[in-house]
């Protein structure tokens, strides 16, 4: 498949599910990413019959549907009751899953407070093993993404951002668990793009995630050439490893997105790949 026709959109929350579909096949895109958590896409309105108009929208637009769960819902939580809340918005996840015949759905590692890294590793773990073991009973696959160093003085810091944090989750044992790679998180941490795609087995990662950013700087999801991600250099260390999957831009409006597609297969075209 061309590399333009393998860069998706990250929809979010910018658009009713049902009319992205219809501007995603106006604009030639093949793959939607979805958040279920707000206003007209939240997942409690999502009865049989919408489910059931939704697939063949999908179908009859050959567009590929992927689900992404809030980073704000902490995986890594604990405490009695919310513990419990943070299972059944997973569970609403993968069930919905299903039923719309998703290709993923995008989970998180969750977050800690400085000083209770261990527990809530432990505890993050745990949930996501569960949870893989509930996606592949319900014909689902959950993928972890890595996530964005928060600044050092902060008390509050995402789970998985280095490669370190990352890879203690990769021996959940199951079919339905893979990795989703948001290159730009990688760009901002010591190992950088490359030193995570040297640990990558490409054969467990269904999607690479992109925007751009400055190197060891903030969390931004700029559109690319707006930051110094080298795109042409990551496409030709990520192609040259096997990878075949997804790409999905993630930064700024729904036009900056498209425009953005032209500047990374032109970045691929530079870097002397063959992207026909």
């Amino acid at each position: 498949m061309k590399l333009r026709s393998r860069i998706g959109i990250d929809i979010g929350k910018r658009l009713k599910i049902e009319d992205a579909i219809i501007w995603a096949s106006k604009n030639e895109i093949s793959h939607i990413d979805i958040q279920l958590d707000s206003g007209e896409n939240l997942i409690t309105t999502f009865d049989n019959y919408r489910c059931l108009k939704i697939r063949e929208s999908l179908n009859s637009n050959q567009i590929k549907l992927a689900l992404h769960t809030s980073s704000a819902v902490n995986v890594a939580e604990y405490a009695p009751f919310v513990s419990d809340s943070v299972d059944l918005y997973l569970k609403n996840y993968i069930d919905i899953s299903s039923k719309l015949n998703a290709e993923w759905i995008v989970v998180h590692a969750g977050y800690h407070f400085t000083n209770d890294i261990k527990v809530r590793m432990e505890e993050g773990k745990a949930r996501l093993q569960r949870m893989a073991e509930y996606a592949e009973k319900n014909n689902a696959l959950i993928l972890l993404e890595n996530l964005n160093k928060e600044p050092e003085d902060a008390e509050v810091h995402y789970l998985a951002n280095t490669i370190e944090e990352w890879k203690y989750y990769w021996d959940i044992k199951s079919p339905a668990f893979k990795l989703s790679f948001t290159a730009n998180h990688a760009h901002l941490v010591k190992e950088g793009i490359e030193g995570f795609v040297d640990s990558l087995d490409f054969n467990d990662v269904c999607e690479v995630r992109l925007a751009d950013c400055f190197r060891n700087g903030k969390e931004l999801h700029l559109p690319p050439g707006k930051g110094d991600i080298d795109f042409g250099a990551m496409f030709t260390l990520i192609e040259k490893r096997g990878f075949k999957g997804t790409y999905t831009n993630a930064f700024g409006s729904l036009q900056d997105m498209l425009d953005g597609r032209e500047y990374l297969v032109n970045s691929a075209i530079k870097s002397g790949l063959n992207v026909y």
